[in-house]
């Protein structure tokens, strides 16, 4: 059932070049860069609001590094396609949460919440939700989104104008003249211009093994209701909708029960050793996903092996290489994140504005998206989501069946300046 879906978006007589790994492996390691340089640092708060120890801080890095890893590089081999695999971000709350819950029951909490993805991915019932979005309300969606990582790219211009200027003008330059390599440019000439300014101190780096540390979880009504749930629902609708909607956007067409049951069961086994959820990404996939991967979709699912394999490497070292990520400048890191995704937003507002009858329900999302709603502890991309969705239905009447799997589907990503030359 599900590899019959993948196969839409791959030919099967494609062959890997040496040539076809740089891009895709570059991607993985800039969504894995922009991951831990850019939300990691909660992951450290959460831990000292909790009271965690230096062993128990360590095993939670090292546990969910290599659960996102592990399902990452599972799912994109299976499928062919950049499953690209993340920890929860929305899970901010655990900030404070953790301030009021002893670690057990967070670990009880956090095997219940994984349970449930595990039961809603066997269900089938995702999936079904997802094929009732409308291909211009999913593309509106995700532009909106990444919206902030395009500004951003140029905020930093006010804080360190050298360096995001540098990025900038070497990322067009390199779009003039060899637009492939655009992405993979920025990248190197950055980190060569931190090194040769001494902002990136490597001399105290010391490569240690991390050593998970088991946890017998305590369940408690508490936990159930402040964590678990909570947990669950924002990381449903803050993580999966949108992540599952950038691989629809790109194309890509693997049912979401197999991605939804296959993290879930990696969050069940990681928990005890302290990770609270990973699922499919949703930004960083955003990165993977895009021609900027590669030109040919059918190479892409190398990214997503790439970014598992980063992943894996930086679990292995627990804290070590996570806060050698955490130590480049944000300007670095926003600037790197909004010119990767700058393809991927242009072809999203172009496949959102495409069909007339969804073209101002679109917009609306879009706006919405990006305006980053917060209610109920809920976040900008459920509520932009569900604006579209009324905002469409008011004016059409009704929600088009199976929209993001029909040809309609088809021919908006066809025509995208993102998914130019994409199979159809």
């Amino acid at each position: 059932m599900y590899s019959s879906a993948s196969s839409k978006s791959i030919s099967p007589s494609s062959s890997i070049r040496p040539r076809d790994l740089i891009h895709p492996i570059v991607a993985g390691m800039i969504s894995v860069i922009v991951n831990y340089g850019g939300t990691f640092i909660l992951v450290f708060q959460a831990a000292k609001i909790g009271g965690l120890s230096p062993e128990l801080t360590a095993s939670w890095v090292w546990s969910v590094s290599i659960g996102v890893g592990v399902t990452g590089i599972l799912l994109s081999w299976y499928t062919r396609e950049p499953i690209i695999a993340a920890w929860s971000t929305p899970a901010a709350f655990l900030v404070v949460a953790l301030a009021t819950t002893p670690y057990a029951e967070a670990v009880g909490a956090y095997l219940i919440s994984a349970a449930a993805f595990v039961v809603l991915g066997l269900s089938g019932y995702f999936e079904k939700v997802i094929r009732l979005i409308p291909p211009g309300i999913a593309a509106g969606l995700l532009a909106g989104i990444l919206l902030q990582f395009g500004i951003g790219a140029f905020g930093g211009i006010s804080v360190d104008p050298l360096l995001a200027g540098i990025l900038i003008v070497t990322y067009v330059v390199l779009k003039r003249f060899t637009a492939r390599y655009a992405v993979v440019g920025i990248l190197l000439i950055g980190l060569v211009f931190l090194l040769i300014q001494g902002r990136v101190d490597l001399s105290g780096l010391m490569l240690e093994f991390a050593a998970p540390v088991f946890t017998t979880p305590v369940f408690s009504i508490n936990s159930l209701l402040s964590v678990a749930l909570p947990l669950f629902l924002i990381t449903l609708t803050g993580q999966y909708m949108p992540g599952m909607l950038i691989l629809r956007n790109d194309g890509f067409t693997t049912s979401a029960n197999p991605i939804v049951a296959v993290t879930g069961l990696g969050s069940l086994i990681m928990a005890p050793f302290g990770s609270h959820a990973f699922n499919i990404a949703a930004i960083t996939a955003a990165i993977c996903t895009g021609k900027e991967a590669h030109e040919d979709p059918s190479k892409r699912w190398i990214a997503g092996i790439a970014a598992g394999i980063f992943y894996i490497l930086i679990g292995i070292f627990g804290v070590t290489l996570a806060a050698v990520f955490m130590a480049f400048p944000t300007t670095f890191i926003t600037t790197l994140a909004g010119l990767a995704l700058l393809g991927t937003i242009g072809g999203s507002l172009a496949s959102a504005m495409s069909a007339p009858e969804s073209r101002e329900a679109a917009l609306i999302t879009f706006l919405a998206s990006a305006a980053n709603i917060t209610l109920f502890g809920i976040g900008g991309a459920f509520w932009g989501l569900l604006i579209g969705l009324i905002t469409y239905t008011a004016l059409n009447g009704y929600l088009p069946r199976n929209s993001t799997l029909s040809g309609e589907t088809v021919n908006l990503v066809s025509t995208s300046p993102n998914n130019k030359g994409q199979k159809k």
